[in-house]
Parts: C-alpha cells; sequence; structure tokens
C-alpha cells in the first residue's frame, strides 16, 4: 500500500494523465480530510448497526505497547447474529496513558462500551489474560470474566518445566540455536552436514518466551538434527562445550513428548471464526484421562510433567462460577449436551436452563407489540390486496384449532423443550453448532436464543491480541 502523499509524486501525477486527460486527481488533503473520514464513518456506522443488533454478546480485551512504547488497549467484540453466524469486530484501540490500574481499566472499557452504544445487560462473558489489573477491572464492573485458555496453558507449562535438569539442558539448546542463528558459516556447514546425514534440510528454531509452542518448536527441531549440529560443532573448539550430552537429549525427548500433543489444542482453541468456548471442558477432560495420563513406558520426567500441568489446570479451573459457565457452553453445543458435566453438577445445570429458558420466554412476552401507525398500513395493505377465493381447507380451520386440546403451560412447555433437546441424537464432533442451531431454532426457539448468548464466548482473546 503506497502512501498518501503519493498522489502528488509528479511521476504518479504524469501516469494518471496518461491514463485518462480528462481526470483531476484530487489532493493529498482531499483524502486525509474528505476522503478517509468519510470512509471511515461509514465502516463506523455499519459496525455500529451490526452489533446494535445482537441480542448478546461477548468481549476480549488487551493492553499492549507499540515499538515506541506507547500504551494502547483492544477491544473486540463476538455475537452471534438471527442468522446464527459468528461476527467478530475490533471495535477500537485507544490510547491509554493513565497509570494501568484496575480503576483505570475499567473506566476505560465501560466508556469503550459506551461509545459503542452497548448495554452491558446484554454482556455474557469477557476473555481476558490473566494479568491482575485486568482480573481487578472485570471485577470491578461486575462482569463475568473467563481467563483465556492460552495464557493458563502457557503457565501451566511454565509451571512444569520448573526442573534443574530441564533448566540445565535449555540452557544449552538456547546457546547452540543462538549460535548457528547468528553465524553463516554454521548455516552454511549445518547444510552440508545435514546433505551427508541424510537429514532434512531445516533451519534451526530459536523460541520466543511468551509462547510456549516456540519452545517445543525449537527442542522438536534441535532432536532432529541434533546429529548434523554434533558435526558441525565437533570442528570448532570454542564451541564444542555445547554438543548436546546423552542426558540433554533424553530431558529434551522427555520435553517433547509431554508437549507436543498440546500444540494443536491452542491453534485450535484460538480461532474467531468457529465455536471454541464449548470445547474447553472436553479439553480439559481430554488432557486429564488421555493426552496427559501417565503412561507405564513414561520416564520419571515426563511423568512429573504430565502430572504438574494437569494439576495446574485443575486447580485453575475449579472456580465454581467458571465451572458453570463452561458446562453451560458445553450443554448448549449440541456435539457435546451434558456429556462432560460432572453427573452431581447436571441437575443444576439443567435447573439453570429452565430459570433462563423462562426468563428469555417472558422477553419475548414483554417485546413491544405492533404500533397503531403499523397496524394501519397492513390494513391499507390487506384492502388494497385482492381478496382470495376460500378453499376446502379454510372450512376446517376452526374445528381443527379447537381439536387440538388446551395448549401447554409455560413450565410443561419449557421442561418439554429442555427434555427433548437432551434426548435429541449427538451431532458429530464435526459438524457445525451454528447450522444445527439454524435448522432446529423453530423447534427450541428458547434454547437457541440461549446458544446465541453462550457461544459466542471465545475460548481465548486471541482477537485482541491478534490488534
Amino acid at each position: 500500500m503506497c502512501p498518501i502523499s503519493t498522489v502528488e509524486n509528479e511521476g504518479f501525477r504524469k501516469m494518471i494523465n496518461t491514463l485518462d486527460k480528462r481526470y483531476a486527481l484530487p489532493s493529498r488533503h482531499h483524502f486525509t480530510r474528505v476522503a478517509l473520514p468519510a470512509l471511515f464513518e461509514k465502516c463506523r456506522s455499519e459496525v455500529a448497526n451490526e452489533v446494535l443488533k445482537a441480542e448478546y454478546f461477548a468481549t476480549t480485551t488487551d493492553l499492549w505497547s507499540s515499538r515506541t512504547m506507547e500504551p494502547y488497549i483492544s477491544l473486540t467484540i463476538h455475537f452471534i447474529d438471527a442468522d446464527f453466524n459468528l461476527n467478530t469486530k475490533c471495535l477500537q484501540t485507544a490510547f491509554i496513558p493513565e497509570d494501568h490500574t484496575g480503576q483505570n481499566i475499567a473506566h476505560g472499557l465501560r466508556e469503550a462500551m459506551a461509545a459503542w452504544g452497548l448495554n452491558e445487560e446484554k454482556l455474557t462473558c469477557i476473555t481476558t489474560d490473566n494479568a491482575a489489573n485486568i482480573k481487578l477491572a472485570a471485577e470491578l464492573n461486575g462482569w463475568m470474566r473467563l481467563q483465556c485458555f492460552g495464557h493458563r496453558l502457557h503457565l501451566a507449562i511454565e509451571n512444569a518445566m520448573k526442573d534443574p535438569r530441564i533448566d540445565r539442558a535449555m540452557r544449552v539448546c538456547k546457546k547452540l540455536v543462538s549460535s548457528f542463528s547468528y553465524s553463516w558459516k554454521k548455516k552454511r556447514d549445518l547444510a552440508e552436514a545435514q546433505k551427508q546425514l541424510k537429514l532434512p534440510e531445516h533451519s534451526l528454531k530459536t523460541e520466543c518466551p511468551t509462547r510456549w509452542g516456540s519452545r517445543q518448536a525449537m527442542i522438536d527441531r534441535v532432536i532432529e538434527q541434533h546429529k548434523a549440529i554434533a558435526q558441525v560443532l565437533s570442528s570448532d573448539r570454542k564451541l564444542r562445550h555445547l554438543i548436546l550430552s546423552w542426558q540433554d537429549i533424553d530431558v529434551l525427548e522427555a520435553i517433547n513428548k509431554s508437549l507436543s500433543p498440546l500444540v494443536e489444542f491452542t491453534d485450535a482453541l484460538s480461532g474467531e471464526k468457529y465455536i471454541s468456548v464449548s470445547f474447553l471442558k472436553p479439553t480439559l477432560h481430554l488432557f486429564r484421562n488421555s493426552i496427559l495420563e501417565v503412561q507405564e513406558d513414561d520416564t520419571d520426567l515426563v511423568k512429573s510433567i504430565k502430572q504438574k500441568i494437569v494439576d495446574y489446570l485443575n486447580d485453575k479451573y475449579s472456580d465454581p462460577e467458571t465451572q458453570e459457565l463452561l458446562d453451560m457452553a458445553s450443554a448448549l453445543d449440541p456435539r457435546f449436551k451434558l456429556k462432560y458435566v460432572n453427573k452431581d453438577n447436571r441437575g443444576s445445570i439443567e435447573d439453570r436452563l429452565t430459570a433462563e429458558m423462562k426468563s428469555v420466554m417472558t422477553a419475548m412476552e414483554n417485546a413491544p407489540l405492533v404500533t397503531a401507525a403499523m397496524s394501519a398500513d397492513v390494513t391499507e395493505d390487506a384492502a388494497a390486496a385482492p381478496k382470495k377465493k376460500k378453499g376446502l381447507g379454510s372450512f376446517f380451520r376452526v374445528t381443527t384449532d379447537k381439536a387440538a386440546g388446551p395448549p401447554l403451560q409455560q413450565d410443561q412447555a419449557i421442561t418439554f423443550e429442555l427434555q427433548s433437546y437432551l434426548q435429541t441424537e449427538t451431532l458429530d464432533a464435526e459438524e457445525d453448532p451454528l447450522k444445527w442451531w439454524k435448522e432446529s431454532q423453530r423447534i427450541f426457539p428458547r434454547l437457541s436464543n440461549l446458544a446465541r448468548k453462550y457461544l459466542c464466548i471465545p475460548a481465548t482473546s486471541s482477537s485482541s491480541e491478534r490488534v
């Protein structure tokens, strides 16, 4: 993309004149003062109209600094529209020069919500990282907060890495990767060694401290290339001490075995184009009972890493409010329903679903009726339209309605709807739950409304971090 000043470039103006001599190229000021502000207002009004139609929404937020160390706060909204499409909109990224206290962040987030005309009562949940000031801000505003699964898993792995054996192996690993990163000769020698040993011609990867997946990727690549690395380093007296010992390789292999199955979960739960919150309970269950379950052939270090990660996640997700939120989201996903809800909690989750379905029905009953003006328009249109000839079926309409029996009471209708949903066949895990709800909303009108409320919550705060 070219800067706006390009329109004042002599060569550019000549090119435009050659293309069309009748076209008057606008000045730079036209774009900065007229065209771009008009484009911004148009885009903003379109987004505002979309978000104001949302019956429920969730948000994510994140604080970050620019390259010039200027602090900003971003706010992203997530909602499911009437057609059951999941929408994500970055509403704003605002300069926040004040101290990043919980009070200032809480005030800033409320101002951002008010600027877009958003009703806080429609906010289901806000997903954030685990910073103390962000947690306090959500608490001060009285908002339900979900901890970002990506951050929580990163901290769980960091906690599991606290072992003297791992510290030593990681130090050596980082130093040897660094020695290849800053030397073109070493890279050349590594490529030659790879050809001789018939290894994949891959370059080494460096670690990013804030992304545990980069550590696993670095370790995996070092294990793959350790023979070629040893061949290159053995000819250098100064760096010969960086050759990995068999003890270091055992440690790195233990780390890789423990962490490699977890990489895909972080990536999958960070998406914003599909439902993710309902996967949290199934994922935690899968970690405990399959992926991180201790095996007989695991070394002591592998067992230790797995157990520490599981214990940490169990502790951090043991909060009753978080558990109830995740249970509600899982229950409203036709792929899971009550499968991953603790048996002792199923009754309370059904009670909460029933209570919220009643509130949905009350809201629908209290919805504004058709106005007199609208009724008049309908009457006029009906009068203008030609009368249709009565069909044979019209003579049986009243009789059929009377024979249908008394309507279900409110409590009976809600109970019937909930039990019918729970007894329907579970959707395949690869299917889209939003498509299912769109097709089933007439059968489950109240539950489909709740599905829009809870399934819009993102499992991670990646949407705001991507800003």
